[in-house]
């Protein structure tokens, strides 16, 4: 039977050392230690007003970014598993903090997480703070964005971490910045996209509050569950969702009224 990974994007929001964070487990070095340094010395030369002018971001959170860009790779700096570190709307879904030794080690196989500053994180590849999205457009010494800048790397190691867990579908619970950069198209594996929809007053609506937590709801509902075939994974009902008969062959489309309806 074909079995499944899962791709997710990272969050903005982050706890190093969040107290729910269990502290018995064993965790994992991230495997792109060398472009992940490069990557790094490059935004530790820039200036908190650089950094706003690169990120879009506020003064303040410039100022937070240089700190962290400027403590990178030191002993003291916090590392945590990038999967209970994640603290955005996809982790509250997700909540790699409540799950079950078998549902970890499940994620530990087949969750991919895309990173700007990382390339591909397994979940408890163990992370130090930062911000860097995919779609930045930070120059490097040969290429204009991280697009360019990772190349074919991300999809090749999917590839081959599909071939390592035998999974022979890939679901993409990323957003489109980031899905853009695992080349989905050249994976060589069919790719299941999924949408998340709200009914009200009998109208279908996207909220992307709602969708970023689903995507997380969905991959947490995988490793408990383990799906093996397509008609398992029609079965996520996590919340209220319920697969609709919308979808396609290559989209699952799941449904669900608003809440408190």
């Amino acid at each position: 039977m074909p079995g499944f990974t899962t791709i997710l994007s990272p969050a903005k929001s982050l706890e190093m050392e969040a107290p729910d964070i269990p502290t018995d487990m064993e965790t994992t070095t991230p495997r792109f230690a060398g472009q992940t340094r490069e990557l790094a010395g490059v935004l530790a030369g820039f200036t908190p007003a650089k950094l706003a002018s690169l990120m879009s971001i506020s003064p303040r959170l410039a100022d937070l970014n240089q700190e962290r860009w400027s403590a990178f790779g030191t002993r003291g700096n916090p590392r945590g598993p990038a999967a209970m570190c994640f603290r955005g709307d996809v982790y509250q879904g997700l909540e790699a903090w409540t799950m079950s030794t078998r549902s970890r080690r499940w994620a530990q196989e087949h969750v991919r997480i895309l990173s700007g500053l990382y390339g591909i994180l397994r979940p408890l590849d163990r992370i130090q703070p930062y911000r860097l999205e995919m779609g930045t457009r930070l120059r490097t010494r040969n290429d204009s964005d991280l697009y360019g800048f990772w190349g074919d790397r991300i999809m090749k190691t999917l590839r081959r971490d599909m071939a390592a867990s035998r999974s022979e579908m890939l679901v993409n619970l990323a957003s489109d910045e980031y899905s853009r950069a695992a080349r989905l198209s050249e994976i060589g594996v069919p790719v299941i996209d999924v949408k998340f929809l709200q009914i009200d007053a009998g109208k279908e609506k996207f909220i992307s509050f709602h969708a970023k937590k689903a995507r997380g709801l969905m991959a947490r509902w995988m490793a408990d569950h383990r799906p093996r075939t397509l008609a398992d994974l029609r079965g996520f009902d996590a919340e209220g969702y319920r697969i609709s008969q919308a979808g396609s062959d290559d989209t699952m489309v799941f449904t669900r009224p608003r809440p408190g309806v």
